[in-house]
């Protein structure tokens, strides 16, 4: 089965003035897209998947809304399996600062990576990766995740595709140096309902905490009077 929850420590490393950063134990579910987990009744308050909580019509599936965005792109995948990492809807909250797609091709080969990003404004952005056979990819910068954070920039990222580790990493490179590194680290267990039930004891509320602690980090740096970036808004960019 390719359903998995990977248990992990998110760690962020602010390099520009005010220095500061912070980790945070989550954990979060590699899915099929075409196999999206059916939970007995019970147990679906504490891991739903939404095509509201992603890019596109909310009235569609996830992965319909992808297709039609690769499209646009001029990437079919004639059907081949797309794997997501994200969180899941708890007690019908979510928040994921970040989702990945691994998109392959009928045959198997990786297609493409689509990483897709998520403000605490409610705005949702995603970047078409090519990544090398390291998971190794980049991306200009066209996206406010915060206003610490100067828009211009690169991203360099590594996003190799799970198996029984997790190891992926974000940073920032602007002309002034990296002012932003994050990493996510876990380890896989298979999704069955007794791990599901532990995931959430010792997690209790994961995306919501997720959200509150991005909110304090933000309000230390304001405290400290980090420079602020305006945001500015794409108008193809939807809640």
């Amino acid at each position: 089965m390719v359903t998995a929850i990977y248990h992990g420590e998110l760690t962020h490393v602010r390099h520009a003035a005010p220095a500061r950063a912070f980790r945070h134990r989550i954990y979060l579910w590699l899915v099929d897209l075409d196999r999206l987990p059916r939970l007995p009744w019970w147990l679906r308050p504490l891991a739903g998947f939404d095509a509201r909580d992603h890019l596109g019509n909310p009235r569609r599936t996830i992965r319909a809304n992808l297709e039609d965005w690769l499209a646009a792109r001029g990437v079919d995948l004639a059907g081949g399996r797309v794997l997501m990492l994200a969180h899941a809807r708890v007690l019908g909250y979510v928040f994921n600062p970040l989702s990945v797609f691994w998109c392959h091709r009928p045959d198997g080969s990786l297609a493409c990576v689509v990483a897709e990003v998520h403000n605490t404004h409610g705005r949702r952005h995603r970047y078409l990766l090519r990544p090398d056979d390291a998971g190794r990819a980049s991306a200009a910068k066209d996206f406010p995740v915060s206003p610490f954070l100067p828009m211009d920039g690169e991203y360099a990222m590594r996003l190799p595709e799970p198996d029984e580790r997790l190891s992926l990493s974000i940073a920032l490179r602007g002309p002034g140096g990296t002012p932003l590194v994050a990493t996510l680290r876990g380890t896989r267990t298979p999704a069955t309902r007794a791990t599901l039930l532990l995931a959430v004891l010792h997690r209790p509320l994961v995306t919501l905490l997720t959200s509150a602690l991005i909110r304090r980090h933000g309000i230390a740096l304001w405290l400290r009077r980090a420079p602020r970036t305006p945001p500015a808004f794409d108008p193809e960019e939807t809640r």
